[in-house]
């Protein structure tokens, strides 16, 4: 028994060492140096190899039926994104064949397609090297502190063989995420198949076919990437580049670079002052927006869950799009069109057309209020603007509101919320008498409050001089506050609340704010 249970443990560590071990291998920028130039060669003259295996060559390969469906299916998938109307300038980048560059971002097309009219021409950083592979584009710039949606020179496989700072993030069930540094100055985010994910597993385990079962995990991920090229707004993740680089026995393995984010904890934002959880919320709205009258049609997310988003400077990206759809649920009768979630199920109508109407949409926009609404909008919220975001909760939990209706009222709460029209409902309370130093702050003093932007002391952001007065009179605990030179997102002040005035130090371009006793 003794011999038995050792023998279980260790198959157990073989396990966990093996699956470790073909992540690292499979992940570029682990590869021997000969790789690296054997890559750089074939990027160099890609007309010549881009062809030399055509989809039907490789699907006439695979001998299991059910696993060739599967292949065909999800080949198929990404050719109808790839040639689906869209803008111009999005559509002449996808004209190859899918097999070997299934996503070819060096495209005969000029800087100009690619560079959007109303943005500027970015300066060079001094630390980003032309990628050798990719100089079909030309002799366009990329600014590596503030990335454009349209940069024209991507990230190849010469900036992951020489990456740095490669740290491993998380997985799910198709693929794994790593945090890597490139050019020893843009961090940025590297996705691939998980060779120990459950997608590769289970195939594996099924068919015993590892490289087929790749191909068909990678079509998830060469369809992310058509789908980030595709749709272009500012909540969705910037996709940088990509490589396609010979990893043992299987040819022309995919990494995507892209543009990296924090995960997204709830328990973290319902920590947060409700206007970093307002701006979430609106971020998502907008995003739903677009998706609802993108130019591949309404989209929706199927698996939408937090962890399918993250947060890039305050504003909540999507970063997962290998489960979206755009296709259109076809009925004939509304019957056909239920929808149906954990806590309650809706029927939509079913169009003269055969398609249920706006399914896509408002499947993602209940998701919104189910995962984000309920969580994140009206807890302390100020007071006169929770009766409107009430009824925006509530709407939507009913699916009452479509996404422009919704996308409306909550650009009215920024609209009041910005130019402070939001306090002309309050009734104030007469204020006490402050004293004003100006150059000078309070050091320490601090006591919590609660949502604050420091958690060690009570930091807010108010619209005017008297809105801080009016939290100072209202927190027992104040006697004093720091109006800095600091601003949030809406432009609002940020303000240091203090229990006294004993340290007051000299602070360039602040201003105390001493309570006078009476």
């Amino acid at each position: 028994m003794k011999r038995r249970k050792i023998a279980i443990a260790a198959g157990f560590c073989c396990s966990f060492f093996l699956g470790t071990l073909l992540n690292l291998l499979f992940i570029p920028g682990f590869d021997h140096h000969q790789q690296q130039q054997q890559q750089q060669h074939r990027f160099e003259g890609p007309e010549q190899d881009h062809l030399s295996i055509a989809p039907s060559t490789y699907f006439n390969r695979v001998t299991d039926q059910d696993l060739l469906k599967q292949l065909r299916e999800r080949y198929q998938e990404v050719v109808r994104y790839r040639q689906q109307p869209g803008s111009t300038a999005a559509a002449g980048r996808f004209a190859r064949p899918l097999e070997r560059r299934l996503m070819d971002l060096a495209q005969n097309s000029s800087p100009d397609q690619l560079q959007p009219q109303h943005q500027p021409q970015p300066q060079r950083h001094p630390g980003f090297q032309k990628n050798r592979s990719l100089t079909a584009l030309g002799e366009s710039t990329f600014a590596s502190s503030s990335p454009v949606r349209f940069h024209s020179l991507p990230l190849g496989c010469p900036d992951i063989n020489n990456a740095s700072s490669v740290h491993y993030l998380g997985s799910g069930y198709t693929k794994a995420v790593y945090k890597a540094v490139l050019n020893e100055t843009l961090a940025v985010a590297l996705k691939s198949v998980d060779f120990g994910g459950h997608d590769m597993e289970n195939c594996v385990k099924q068919y015993g076919a590892l490289e087929d079962c790749y191909r068909l995990a990678s079509y998830k991920l060469v369809k992310e990437m058509t789908l980030l090229q595709r749709l272009q707004h500012s909540n969705i993740l910037k996709l940088y580049g990509y490589c396609y680089q010979d990893s043992n026995d299987i040819a022309d393995t995919l990494t995507t670079i892209t543009e990296l984010g924090s995960p997204l904890e709830m328990i973290q934002l319902l920590q947060t002052s409700w206007e970093e959880r307002f701006r979430i919320c609106l971020s998502l709205i907008r995003l739903l927006h677009y998706l609802a009258h993108s130019p591949l049609g309404s989209v929706t997310l199927l698996d939408f869950r937090p962890r399918q988003f993250v947060i890039v400077d305050g504003e909540l990206k999507v970063t997962d799009l290998d489960d979206a759809s755009v296709s259109d649920t076809p009925c004939s009768s509304n019957s056909d069109c239920f929808m149906e979630f954990p806590a309650r199920n809706f029927t939509l109508i079913c169009s003269l057309e055969g398609r249920c109407q706006n399914m896509n949409e408002k499947r993602n926009l209940y998701n919104a209020y189910r995962f984000f609404f309920t969580y994140l909008l009206p807890h302390s919220a100020p007071s006169s603007l929770r009766s409107l975001l009430d009824t925006v909760v509530n709407a939507t939990g009913d699916l009452r509101w479509g996404i422009d209706e919704t996308l409306t009222q909550l650009e009215e709460v920024l609209y009041l919320f910005k130019s402070g029209l939001y306090l002309q409902n309050v009734t104030r309370s007469q204020t006490s008498e402050y004293k004003q130093l100006a150059n000078v702050a309070v050091l320490d003093e601090n006591y919590r409050c609660w949502p604050s932007y420091h958690h060690e002391g009570c930091l807010l952001s108010v619209y005017d001089l008297n809105e801080a007065k009016e939290i100072c009179d209202n927190h027992s605990q104040c006697h004093a506050f720091v109006l800095t030179n600091q601003t949030t997102w809406t432009g609002r002040h940020l303000v240091f609340f203090k229990t006294s005035s004993n340290h007051i130090v000299p602070a360039a371009e602040k201003i105390t704010f001493v309570k006078v006793a009476n």
